[in-house]
């Protein structure tokens, strides 16, 4: 059974007694082993999720497939938010010699990855005009193993440090994510424009061009497999073996759960709430992010240069902001800042929907709003990670972060018929009014954290 109050010695809590870091202190945790691994680690994560969503969209556009099936092949994403139902094996289940050889942490993570290079390679040289079927196959492979690898690689960061260096660690996660995702973005689209056979055919699809660059994109993964094998494995307790199946799929499926509610009591909820609602603005939002982009006259070039490249680059910069201030300030006041901001960014794009096309405007609303989503991010991940109890991190940590994405993924379905209904100004508005429960939800979060804190 979970122990009565692990609070003390096993979780995560925000340290409540220890001065401030210095500046240079501050920027020092940045270049320590630990964040260079999970720069290297948050690579591997961030590479696979555009290659079978984004990416792999406008592929299958250029083939000629219908926008109806495209819809339909986005479900591949769902394996992201529900991963928390394999968690405990990952967290719990030892694979037959790696975890001998690398430890529970790596072991998942090496084979996570070695499956997500095999289907990208699937992907590469499957063509989606004659076999769809086998290109959606390995597509779900690559999901299913992306999130496997986000589980073991949550839970790998969070034994790696205490609670006072987790946003460190998650800004340097997230700048090694973000990096990924303009590689698996830009950076894909490039590489097959530049291995198209003839200029002339840039218009229509080509398989050996998507498959060269999907074949990159495959290789790049050996960035995370060498990681790995180089790290060492972190401290975690250890765990007795079950005495039986029904000992093992208690201690597995139930207890994780059953000890957060444990530890928590009726707060439970709030925090519960809290976590389910945080991005709500953001993810909502979004979602009409490029159809407003298009409708609103922006070009290819424009779009992907200021929200791919730019975009990422000051979404990084709010990550490393949000990562600082968590160890001067702690983590909830920066959660509470990143709620603020998000929903106010979204104030400035209802303006830009009424001031009309503009460039120069375009970059200042995305340097402000990537800004803001950084420095909710680092909070947030942060935060998640001082909830986990260190004897079930995978397994809570994925509850968490898919809770987050759910009811959030789910509204963002109407987003469409809002703005049909209402135009983009109301709609950039609306989504701004969604934060204002977020911030009542962190000042009563906050009040939690001190009461266990005490």
């Amino acid at each position: 059974m979970p122990p009565s109050d692990p609070r003390p010695a096993a979780t995560l809590a925000e340290p409540q007694s220890e001065p401030p870091l210095s500046w240079r202190a501050t920027l020092h945790v940045y270049l320590e082993p630990a964040g260079l691994r999970l720069f290297a680690l948050g690579f591997a994560a961030g590479l696979p999720l555009l290659l079978v969503l984004g990416t792999l969209s406008f592929r299958l556009r250029e083939a000629g497939l219908d926008r109806a099936t495209i819809g339909y092949l986005s479900w591949v994403g769902l394996a992201y938010g529900f991963k928390w139902c394999w968690a405990p094996l990952v967290d719990r289940l030892p694979l037959p010699g790696l975890s001998r050889w690398l430890g529970q942490r790596r072991a998942w993570l090496l084979l996570s990855q070695s499956c997500v290079m095999a289907g990208l390679v699937g992907m590469a040289l499957t063509d989606p005009r004659s076999d769809l079927q086998t290109m959606v196959g390995w597509a779900l492979l690559v999901a299913f193993a992306s999130a496997t690898q986000d589980i073991a690689l949550d839970a790998f960061r969070i034994e790696s440090a205490d609670a006072r260096h987790q946003g460190a660690l998650v800004a340097c996660y997230q700048t090694g994510y973000r990096l990924a995702m303009i590689w698996a973005g830009a950076g894909v689209l490039w590489l097959a424009a530049r291995a198209e056979l003839a200029p002339a055919l840039a218009a229509g699809y080509q398989q050996t061009a998507w498959r060269s660059a999907y074949l990159v994109m495959a290789g790049s993964m050996a960035i995370g497999l060498l990681t790995v094998l180089l790290s060492p494995e972190p401290l975690r307790r250890e765990i007795p073996p079950a005495r039986d199946f029904a000992t093992w799929l208690r201690e597995a499926m139930v207890e994780p759960f059953a000890e957060f509610l444990q530890r928590y009591g009726s707060q439970a909820l709030l925090l519960l709430a809290l976590i389910g609602v945080y991005r709500i603005s953001d993810v909502v939002m979004g979602i009409m992010a490029n159809p407003f982009y298009v409708d609103m006259g922006y070009s290819k070039d424009e779009v992907a240069a200021v929200t791919k490249v730019y975009g990422v680059i000051m979404t990084l910069a709010g990550a490393f902001a949000g990562g600082a201030l968590a160890l001067r300030w702690g983590v909830m006041r920066v959660l509470m800042l990143g709620a603020l901001l998000s929903a106010v960014s979204n104030l400035l794009f209802a303006w830009l929907a009424w001031h009309g096309h503009d460039l120069l405007a375009l970059i200042a609303v995305i340097a402000a709003d990537n800004l803001s989503s950084g420095i909710a991010s680092a909070a947030f991940v942060a935060y998640l990670s001082s909830l986990t109890h260190v004897s079930y991190s995978a397994t809570q940590y994925a509850l968490f972060s898919s809770m987050m994405l759910l009811a959030p993924k789910w509204l963002a379905g109407y987003s469409g018929v809002f703005v049909d209904a209402y135009g983009y100004s109301s709609f950039f508005v609306g989504t701004a009014l969604l934060g204002l429960p977020v911030l009542l939800l962190v000042w009563l979060a906050s009040r939690v954290q001190a009461r266990t804190s005490g």
